[in-house]
């Protein structure tokens, strides 16, 4: 394990135990907020993943451990840990979060912004989604079981026109958009379809793989 693995370690464990502290402590009263504040402000650690120079590192260290953790303090753990952030909405939804992470940086560790565009599209896009829609949705639908709004899904589709440049801007990748129109729309459709939480791995998945057909 090299110094940027150490160093990817570190930040990557401190920005989500602060990330936790401020959802559980400074958000308390607010409990769905608080969920999706984490949601959304965990997708920054797109930004570290250049540091970390091990695929291994990486996927079994920095993001396999989420797994478990976030399982542990869900509804569904034999603990029975009492955790506002889980036990609002979907109780697996983090942990789906943290499973699609683990699989991306195992498979595409060579090419982190497929990594990135992967997180993008389940926590700014999915988590902005249902933050609008509870607040702002009006027009509602239900394709699978669960209530979603056209609201909500008009702002995932923008949130991640928006995102998805800067983050290929960020890894210096060109920006082709009719490809990143395409994966704003079917990672759209696929968290409007998805239920109970596996958005966090439909939408994430589809958007990475709609980039990669759009891009060879």
């Amino acid at each position: 394990m090299d110094n940027g693995d150490i160093i990817g370690l570190i930040l990557v464990y401190a920005y989500v135990i602060l990330l936790l502290v401020i959802s559980e402590k400074v958000l308390k009263k607010h409990p769905n907020f608080s969920r999706k504040f984490l949601h959304i402000m965990v997708g920054n650690v797109l930004f570290i993943l250049p540091l970390f120079q091990s695929r291994w590192v990486m996927a079994l260290l920095a993001a396999a451990p989420f797994i478990l953790l976030t399982f542990l303090i869900s509804p569904y753990s034999p603990l029975k840990i009492k955790d506002r952030i889980s036990g609002s909405g979907h109780g697996l939804g983090l942990v789906y979060y943290a499973i699609s992470w683990t699989v991306l940086a195992l498979i595409f560790f060579d090419q982190p912004w497929i990594i990135a565009v992967g997180i993008a599209a389940m926590s700014y896009g999915d988590g902005m989604a249902s933050l609008v829609g509870m607040k702002y949705g009006k027009i509602k639908y239900n394709i699978s079981g669960d209530n979603k709004s056209l609201e909500g899904s008009l702002t995932m589709f923008l949130v991640l026109i928006c995102t998805i440049g800067i983050v290929l801007t960020y890894y210096a990748v060109p920006i082709q958009p009719l490809a990143i129109v395409g994966v704003a729309l079917v990672a759209t459709i696929f968290e409007g379809i998805t239920p109970k939480g596996l958005d966090n791995l439909t939408a994430c998945f589809s958007a990475v793989a709609t980039y990669i057909l759009m891009t060879v």
